[in-house]
């Protein structure tokens, strides 16, 4: 890795691009207290030097002209949070147990989202190390770790985070992280981790310092500056993103990466760094599986193409957006947002989605202020497009951060789970909805002083045009993002889960995973396109035809009203929540498996 600390034979070697500034030191704490060792520059901008006192566990910062000290931008370590000294880590250390482990394949894909600091009253990497064994009984397959780059203070969603080679320290250290990685797959379960590449957080990120070419004026993203990946200077802007892919995959072992936000990194060079990234980790990662995953609101059906074999060329699947906004307005009967363009005929969107994968492929959106969204995605996979109920964003992007069966009917919940955990696409559960958890995930952070109040304010101003929070006084309600009490209150109860109502929804998602794992898996490389048939504002019938002569059917009604069937019924009943009638009641989802047994 050409950034950072590098243990060698000699010492360690200090390395730090610091193009706007003349000279750098690297301060070494000591037993003897701290030794500064000047760096050499190069005309390039890179200042380096091998410190032969250094080892494994020494702490450093650099100093730059004015003073100034700053962590390594690529440490590997941060104990003391993002404004203290780096820590040398040996990456060679840790003994692994997994070398037989190739990865799985995407057919096998059930996803599990979780928030390392609130999945368990523990918390950090052995806490959710603690539960894979529940995961595993489950039916899950992989799990995704929201963010864990180091952010600053001990609670926060991770999104903000300014040191993507650290994990955050608040949840333990690298060769914890290591561990839960080694137990996930020695009990078959693949390893997920959510990256951020299209911003740095606002407390912490000194790169602006000595690097102001990591960032661009001529284009901007929600969060100020964007990343420059296309400028001057940009090589080495790339260069740090791309090598930590790499360091995640390589060095923890990690099966995929889900690279949030994609719409948001501006790139108008060729190639741009969202097809240079999966590239570089398709050619250099080739001894096991790498599932590469996108959210990306511009539903760019390009990055998702699949080869003559069917393997992905770039990325294995996107989180479709599209056919959660579908669910979630047939089951609330919201509109606001962009639930406004499904609120016309959600049925009819829906099957498209399953159709197709994207609903909007080049529609004018009227939540975009007309403007057109997506591209054709007929020809992609179901394996492309990854769905869901919720996940974080959806839940915690509401103002009190409830979960769907807070905002919506347990029949319509219940139906919507058999609908999504049964289709081909791989599904994902956010963590607790597998039991329905009555904890909300409310957005939290630990900002200081004027940076604590902005945000604050700024969550409360967020819901303004909403009837419910329309008064100041209502908006007070919207639990402070900063205060210790809403991450608390946003942690999984783990007792529930033994007690009902919660064993009995357990139960349920734990049996359509095992038809899932029975029925669907062994077929899903040869599906071919459902044919769907929608009726009415609610009904559906879905048909998908596999290779061994077998069929997968769906027949469901998502509204509150019994309607009259869609289309016959072929095969044998596989799986009911009302049993098989040939009128639907509402919020009916039946399964037949059609064609030879």
């Amino acid at each position: 890795m050409p950034f950072g600390a590098t243990l060698e034979p000699g010492g360690v070697r200090f390395r730090l691009w610091a193009p706007d500034v003349k000279t750098v030191d690297v301060c070494l704490d000591g037993p003897l207290g701290e030794r500064v060792h000047p760096m050499l520059g190069t005309e390039d901008g890179w200042f380096e030097v091998l410190c032969e006192e250094a080892h494994a566990g020494t702490r450093y910062m650099f100093r730059l002209p004015n003073g100034t000290k700053v962590p390594d931008p690529a440490s590997r370590y941060q104990p003391d949070d993002v404004h203290g000294a780096s820590e040398v880590i040996n990456p060679c250390e840790f003994e692994w147990t997994d070398g037989e482990w190739q990865g799985r394949s995407w057919d096998e894909a059930v996803i599990y989202e979780l928030h390392v600091g609130t999945f368990t009253r523990q918390g950090g990497f052995d806490g959710v190390l603690a539960k894979l064994d529940h995961l595993a009984r489950l039916g899950i397959t992989a799990i995704e770790l929201m963010p864990i780059a180091d952010f600053p203070g001990k609670r926060g969603w991770g999104y903000d985070g300014v040191l993507p080679y650290a994990p955050e320290n608040a949840y333990g250290r690298p060769e914890d992280l290591k561990r839960l990685v080694n137990a996930a797959h020695e009990r078959g379960l693949m390893v997920l981790l959510d990256v951020v590449y299209n911003h740095f957080g606002p407390d912490g990120n000194y790169l602006g310092h000595y690097a102001r070419s990591f960032f661009t004026h001529r284009h901007t993203t929600p969060w100020g500056d964007a990343l420059n990946f296309d400028g001057p200077n940009s090589r080495t802007v790339r260069d740090y993103f791309i090598h930590n892919a790499l360091f995640w995959l390589d060095e923890y072992h990690f099966d995929g990466l889900r690279l949030d936000a994609a719409h948001a990194i501006v790139d108008d060079s060729t190639p741009d760094i969202l097809t240079e990234l999966a590239t570089t980790v398709r050619r250099e990662i080739t001894d096991r599986q790498i599932h590469l995953i996108l959210e990306n609101d511009r539903n760019d059906p390009r990055l998702l193409e699949r080869d003559e074999a069917g393997r992905p060329k770039l990325y294995t699947a996107q989180w479709n957006d599209d056919i959660h906004h579908c669910f979630h307005v047939l089951a609330t009967g919201e509109q606001d947002g962009y639930y406004g363009d499904y609120a016309e005929q959600p049925v009819r969107w829906l099957s498209r989605a399953i159709t197709d994968g994207f609903a909007y492929q080049g529609e004018v959106s009227a939540h975009r202020q007309g403007a057109t969204r997506g591209g054709s995605s007929w020809h992609l996979p179901a394996g492309a497009f990854i769905s869901f109920l919720q996940n974080h964003d959806q839940i915690g992007n509401r103002a009190m951060g409830e979960r769907l069966h807070q905002v919506a009917s347990r029949e319509a919940v219940k139906a919507m789970t058999a609908a999504m955990l049964l289709m081909p696409s791989p599904p994902m559960l956010f963590m607790g909805e597998e039991w329905a958890s009555e904890q909300p995930f409310l957005y939290f952070c630990d900002y200081h002083d004027e940076l604590a109040r902005a945000v604050r304010e700024g969550r409360r101003r967020e819901f303004a045009t909403f009837a419910e929070f329309r008064d100041a006084r209502s908006r007070e309600r919207i639990p402070d993002p900063n205060a210790a009490s809403t991450h608390d209150v946003s942690v999984l109860n783990w007792d529930d889960v033994a007690v009902e109502p919660y064993k009995g929804w357990l139960d349920f998602v734990h049996d359509l995973l095992y038809l899932r794992r029975r029925v669907l898996m062994p077929r899903l490389s040869g599906i071919g396109k459902p044919e769907v048939t929608d009726k009415g504002a609610h009904a559906l019938r879905a048909r998908w035809p596999f290779a061994d002569g077998t069929a997968l059917e769906l027949h469901a009604n998502f509204g509150d009203r019994p309607t009259a069937a869609v289309g016959p019924v072929s095969g044998r009943l596989l799986f009911g929540t009302h049993g098989a009638p040939e009128a639907l009641p509402p919020w009916c989802v039946t399964w037949y498996q059609g064609g030879k047994a």
